[in-house]
């Protein structure tokens, strides 16, 4: 058995000894052939699956299409769980959890007898999680991502998972939306398998797979219920045994031209800002340059191309109707990077050559954009030293150059203390400031940037304002949203001083945001700040609040960044 093809498996299943006995032996009991073992590529099927993540919650079967790929191949299918990052249902937040789930991604391949692995992703953090965590290995590695549900409907109306949310509290206020209409709509709104039908997080990471060329060409905006996603998984699972033949591995994919690429086609979509967090993790774990200042100068001037929620009007299943990512991607053609390969060994130009367009309201063309520059707006100034970001996409024109005063919530409790108070202290042109939701302060750095707008404001049509904080939002949502400054409020970045009635300057264009405070004052206020106490002293937490790192350094550990391969020098017995 140690003469046939040099396998990483086979250090497993290829000795003629007491190990290679032990190691065969065990998963005979679930009756496998002799021919498993003796030299066929072994395919690691990492499944996020779960019940408690409703947007995965179909994946389980999914894993048995893609195995059938495999077998096709001349592969062997081992399926196996990580953890899975339900965005709807855990607490505090999904992004406290990425790390980890990336932790248990990279030592689950590299522990394991794998040459190459199937990434089953689809709820936002499952895919960059699982990303980071094989990245940090660096075998042959393909996503199948799993695909957004099909359009809400309600009452006549297509609504978007996530983005109608955003719009309850105006409902509630202005509408007279009853809870029994809050039932009918939440059935109408999923009515399918799948994450997410916007260009939210889910759908945004899913497209930053194939921008990146981690997928196979088209796979990211095909519906979870479509057959086609069924093809789809089937033929990756074909595929990955060939890239183990070729040795094609996520280095080779995962070059600085690839990154480049899903910063064009993000900006293109109408994608998250949740990808910046996401992309810079990445990237530091495969061990390319990336920092916050690419994706201004890289994507900022891109023309939204893709009427999307919550962009836009449209939603993901009329994406893929309309011809899906492969005609963004051609339309970019003259803007995005050549020289890099995808999976299927070709670039994700040539790979999307000559794709038609089906439905030119939902996507448009290069010199026909919906927006000119929609890109993600990098701002620097003393309020956030080392960056803040926001997406001009959803945000409103008239307030992307905006002054006004602070009113300040020192965290979320106090927000929804005081933000409904009929005596509160604001009007339409008052700045939301948000302090404490920073990677360290929550801990985690929840979705909860896009705050709601005072009830009394809501009453009188107020439809946004500005809103600052150290958080995040949700890629479902909208509004002029200023996101992930750093340094964060709890560190002791500017954030932190602020008070009620200092004046803010929003000035989007010039990329500035200033807090117009006197230095002398700063420095009275800093005298007497002290930081928030830690939020716990043991468990995964702790190790959290000790390693990780600021939003401009995509909130990963310090300890994770770059890899450990896939060699495991010590057997197990």
């Amino acid at each position: 058995m140690g003469d046939k093809k040099n396998l990483r498996s086979q250090e497993w299943f290829g000795a003629s000894d007491k190990m290679g006995f032990v190691h065969r032996s065990w998963l005979r009991n679930q009756g496998y052939p002799d021919d498993y073992f003796t030299g066929k590529p072994v395919i690691g099927i990492c499944n996020t699956w779960s019940e408690l993540t409703p947007c995965n919650a179909h994946l389980r079967d999914f894993a048995d299409v893609v195995k059938r790929g495999v077998v096709e191949a001349g592969g062997v299918p081992f399926e196996f769980p990580v953890m899975s990052l339900g965005e709807t249902l855990m607490r505090p937040t999904t992004m406290l959890f990425r790390n980890l789930a990336s932790m248990d991604t990279e030592e689950s391949i590299r522990a394991n007898p794998i040459d190459g692995v199937v990434l089953m992703t689809g709820c936002d953090k499952t895919t960059p999680s699982t990303v980071m965590g094989a990245c940090s290995v660096d075998l042959p590695t393909i996503v199948v991502p799993g695909g957004p549900m099909l359009n809400g409907r309600f009452r006549g109306e297509t609504i978007g998972s996530g983005t109608f949310s955003w719009k309850i509290k105006e409902k509630q206020e202005n509408e007279n939306f009853t809870e029994q209409d809050l039932f009918e709509a939440e059935a109408c709104s999923s009515r399918s398998s799948g994450h997410c039908n916007t260009m939210g997080t889910a759908s945004t990471m899913a497209s930053m797979s194939e921008a990146l060329g981690l997928t196979l060409p088209g796979a990211s905006a095909i519906p979870a219920v479509d057959s086609r996603k069924k093809k789809m998984a089937q033929l990756s699972g074909r595929r990955i045994v060939e890239m183990v033949n070729e040795d094609l591995k996520l280095s080779d994919v995962l070059t600085r031209q690839a990154f480049e690429n899903a910063i064009i086609v993000n900006a293109a979509v109408g994608g998250s800002t949740n990808l910046i967090l996401h992309l810079l993790a990445i990237a530091g774990r495969i061990g390319v340059d990336l920092d916050l200042k690419d994706f201004d100068d890289i994507g900022s001037k891109i023309p939204l191309l893709l009427n999307l929620m919550p962009s836009g009007e449209f939603l993901m299943e009329d994406f893929y109707y309309a011809g899906g990512l492969p005609v963004v991607i051609n339309e970019l053609r003259d803007v995005l990077r050549k020289d890099s390969v995808s999976v299927n060994g070709k670039s994700i130009v040539e790979n999307s050559k000559g794709a038609k367009c089906y439905n030119r309201d939902v996507i448009k063309e290069y010199d026909k954009p919906l927006k000119k520059e929609a890109g993600i707006a990098v701002l620097k100034g003393n309020l956030c030293e080392n960056g803040a970001v926001i997406k001009p996409s959803a945000a409103t024109d008239e307030l992307m150059q905006h002054r006004g005063k602070a009113v300040v919530f020192e965290s979320i409790e106090d927000y929804h203390q005081r933000i409904d108070d009929p005596d509160l202290d604001i009007d339409a042109s008052s700045v939301i400031v948000l302090k404490g939701v920073g990677p360290k302060g929550y801990p985690g750095m929840p979705e909860v940037g896009n705050v709601d707008l005072p009830a009394k404001l809501i009453k009188k049509g107020v439809k946004d304002m500005v809103r600052i904080s150290d958080g995040r939002m949700s890629g479902t949502a909208y509004g002029t949203v200023v996101l992930h400054v750093a340094p964060e409020s709890s560190t002791g970045g500017l954030l932190a001083l602020v008070q009620n009635g200092d004046m803010i300057e929003l000035d989007v264009p010039n990329r500035k945001l200033t807090l117009d405070v006197p230095d002398d004052v700063l420095e009275e206020r800093r005298a007497v700040w002290a930081p928030p106490e830690p939020s716990t002293d043991r468990g995964y937490v702790k190790l959290y609040l000790d390693h990780v790192q600021q939003a401009d350094k995509g909130a990963d550990f310090d300890l994770l960044r770059g890899g450990s391969g896939s060699g495991v020098a010590r057997d197990l017995h």
